[in-house]
C-alpha cells in the first residue's frame, strides 16, 4: 500500500507541477468557453428566445435570461464531463515519457510489484481528473448562482460527484489502454491534439445533438462521452429547465 500511495503521489506531482501539461489538458476546454462567449452561445440563446417567442403572453427580457443561464448550465455540464477526457489523457503522458525514457524499466526492476505500478497510473489520471472536474464545478457554479441560478440541493451535488468520480474512473481506464497501444510521445501528443479536438463536437457540447442529421447523431451516439454528458445535463439543468419553459 505504501509503494501505491508513494507512487502516486510522485505522479500526481509531474502532472500538477507541469504547468504546460494542465494548461493543454484544458485547453479544450478554454475554447469551448471562448466559442460560447464570442459565438454559439448568442446563436443558440437567440434560438431559444424565438421559439419561446412564438407563445403568447411571453416576456421577452425573462425569456432571455431564462435563456441565457440554460445554455450557461448546458455549456458547464458539457466542459465538466469534457475535462474527465482531457485531463486523463494528459496526465498519462507521464507514463508515455517514463516508457521511452528507459525510466519504466527501472522501476520495474525495484521491488514493486507491475499491478501496483499500473494502478497507480489509473489512480493518478482518476484522481487529478476528479480534483479538476469538482474544481471546475464549483467555479461554473458559483458563476451561474451570481447569474441567477438556483444552488442544487445537497442530493444533486452527491449525484454530479458521483458522476464526475464514475466518469473520470472510466476515462482513466480507457486511457490507460490507448497508452499502451501508443509508441511514442509524438504518437501520444497526436492522439491528443485529435481528442482534444473532437472532444466537444462529439460530447454535442457546442451545439444539441437534435440540430445534427439523423447520420451524425447515429454517429455521436457510438461515442461514450455523449452519454457522460447527458448524465451531467439531466441534473444540471433540472431547475433551469422548469423556469425557462
Amino acid at each position: 500500500m505504501e509503494q501505491f500511495l508513494i507512487f502516486t503521489d510522485r505522479n500526481l506531482k509531474l502532472y500538477f507541477r507541469d504547468r504546460a501539461t494542465v494548461f493543454f489538458s484544458l485547453l479544450s476546454m478554454i475554447i469551448t468557453i471562448a466559442l460560447m462567449v464570442f459565438f454559439l452561445g448568442n446563436m443558440n440563446i437567440d434560438v431559444i428566445t424565438d421559439l419561446l417567442g412564438q407563445f403568447p403572453n411571453r416576456d421577452y427580457v425573462e425569456d432571455e435570461k431564462n435563456a441565457r443561464l440554460l445554455i450557461y448550465s448546458w455549456t458547464s455540464a458539457g466542459i465538466i464531463s469534457m475535462n474527465a477526457v482531457t485531463v486523463t489523457l494528459a496526465v498519462y503522458s507521464t507514463m508515455i515519457k517514463d516508457r521511452m525514457s528507459g525510466k519504466l524499466n527501472s522501476i520495474y526492476t525495484a521491488p514493486v510489484s507491475r499491478t501496483i505500478i499500473t494502478v497507480s497510473y489509473i489512480a493518478t489520471a482518476w484522481i487529478a481528473a476528479t480534483i479538476v472536474c469538482v474544481f471546475t464545478l464549483a467555479v461554473t457554479e458559483m458563476y451561474g448562482i451570481i447569474q441567477g441560478l438556483e444552488v442544487y440541493s445537497i442530493a444533486q451535488h452527491i449525484h454530479i460527484l458521483g458522476i464526475i468520480c464514475m466518469n473520470s474512473f472510466v476515462y482513466a481506464t480507457f486511457m490507460y489502454l490507448l497508452a499502451l497501444i501508443a509508441k511514442s510521445e509524438g504518437a501520444w501528443s497526436g492522439i491528443g491534439t485529435l481528442v482534444g479536438t473532437l472532444v466537444g463536437f462529439l460530447g454535442a457540447i457546442y451545439i444539441p445533438i437534435g440540430s445534427l442529421s439523423d447520420s451524425i447523431q447515429s454517429l455521436l451516439k457510438c461515442t461514450p462521452i455523449i452519454y457522460s454528458t447527458a448524465l451531467f445535463r439531466k441534473i444540471m439543468l433540472e431547475s433551469i429547465l422548469k423556469h425557462t419553459f
